[in-house]
C-alpha cells in the first residue's frame, strides 16, 4: 500500500517516548503539583461546533456530511489523503466566525474517547450547538481528568478583532447564548482545571502566540495555567481516521493499564498506527494508504509532565 515502505524507517517515535516543555523548569514546577486526591469524572469533551446556521442546517440534513480538503489534498499517487478543513481568513480582508469550516469528524474522535473511557455522553460530551463557550464556562471542569477540544485553534490575526489565540466554539446565535463563540487565552486562564490531559485536537493548536514567539506558548501556556499536567497539541491539521484511532487508543490503553506513563501510551499508539493495515476504503474493503507515514502518526506532541500512572512509571 502507498506509504508502507515508511515502516522500516528507524522514526525516534519507535525507540524514545518524547516529551515535550517549554522549559526545564517547567519540569519540575508540573511534577510539584500534587496528584489528585479527589474524586473525577473520566472525560468531557467539546467537538463539531457550528459557525453558522446554514452548517446548523446541513448538519440536521440526514445525509453523509464531506470533509474539506486543507489548502488543497495531499495528493500521492493520485490518490489524496484528506486533511481536516482549516481557516482560510488570511487572504481575505474581513473574517468572522461565521467564515470557518465545519469540523464534522471532530465529532467522531470525541465520542470515540468518551466510549474508551466510559464517560456520561448525555452530561459530558458537547458536540454541534452544544458545543459553546457559555457551556465551557459553566461546567465544573475541575472534576474531570481528560478534557477535549476537539475544534480550530486560531491566532491572532484570523478572524476580526482576535488579537489572542482563541479555540472557535459554535457562534452564539444559534443557541441564544452570550459571548463571541471564542475561548481566548484570556478565558482560558481564568479557567479552573485539575486534569491530567487536555487534548486540542485541532488544526496548529501548537502554535505559537505570535510571529516569532516561543512554540507551545499562546493556547498551551494558558491550559498549563488553568491547572492541566499535561497537553496534547496538533502541530498540523490531522488526517480525521489516523487521528481518531490514536487519540482514541492512546486513553484505552491508559485506562487499562494505570501503571503506564502519559508518554508511554503516546509512543505506544503512535507505534500501532505506523505497524497497522493504514487506511481500508469501506466501499472496496481494501487498504488505500498505510499511515507508517510521519503526516499521520507525528502531529501529536505531548507537552508537560509525561510520567503519570503509578509512582516511577
Amino acid at each position: 500500500a502507498l506509504f508502507s515502505n515508511h515502516k522500516g524507517v528507524p522514526w525516534l517515535a519507535t525507540t524514545h517516548a518524547v516529551t515535550v516543555l517549554p522549559s526545564a523548569t517547567a519540569l519540575a514546577s508540573l511534577r510539584a503539583v500534587p496528584t489528585s486526591k479527589k474524586k473525577r469524572r473520566a472525560f468531557a469533551g467539546f467537538g463539531d461546533p457550528y459557525f453558522s446556521a446554514q452548517q446548523a442546517a446541513s448538519a440536521a440534513t440526514p445525509k453523509p456530511v464531506q470533509v474539506a480538503s486543507l489548502r488543497g489534498t495531499f495528493n500521492a499517487r493520485s490518490r489524496p489523503v484528506r486533511l481536516r478543513s482549516a481557516p482560510k481568513t488570511r487572504a481575505i480582508n474581513s473574517a468572522d466566525l461565521g467564515v470557518l469550516p465545519r469540523l464534522p469528524d471532530t465529532a467522531d474522535e470525541v465520542t470515540s474517547i468518551a466510549k474508551a473511557l466510559k464517560a456520561d455522553f448525555k452530561r459530558d460530551v458537547y458536540l454541534g450547538t452544544r458545543a459553546t463557550e457559555d457551556k465551557v464556562k459553566a461546567a465544573d471542569l475541575s472534576r474531570y481528568k481528560v478534557l477535549a477540544f476537539a475544534t480550530h485553534g486560531l491566532v491572532p490575526g484570523d478572524l476580526d478583532g482576535l488579537d489572542q489565540p482563541a479555540l472557535a466554539l459554535s457562534s452564539p446565535q444559534l443557541g441564544g447564548t452570550t459571548g463571541d463563540g471564542l475561548l481566548t487565552m484570556g478565558e482560558i486562564l481564568g479557567l479552573r482545571l485539575d486534569a491530567d490531559w487536555v487534548v486540542l485536537s485541532a488544526c496548529n493548536t501548537a502554535a505559537a502566540e505570535g510571529e516569532g514567539a516561543e512554540a507551545f506558548s499562546g493556547l498551551g501556556r494558558a491550559f498549563f495555567y488553568a491547572g492541566t499536567r499535561a497537553m496534547l497539541l496538533s502541530n498540523w491539521p490531522v488526517e480525521t481516521t489516523s487521528a481518531r484511532l490514536l487519540t482514541t487508543d492512546l486513553f484505552r490503553r491508559q485506562a487499562a493499564d494505570p501503571s503506564l506513563s502519559r508518554t508511554q501510551a503516546l509512543q505506544q499508539s503512535m507505534q500501532t498506527l505506523m505497524t497497522g493495515p493504514g487506511y481500508i476504503d469501506p466501499k472496496s474493503n481494501k487498504v488505500v494508504f498505510s499511515y507508517a507515514h510521519p503526516i499521520f502518526w507525528a502531529p501529536f506532541s505531548l507537552v508537560g509532565d509525561g510520567g503519570g500512572g503509578k509512582p516511577g512509571a
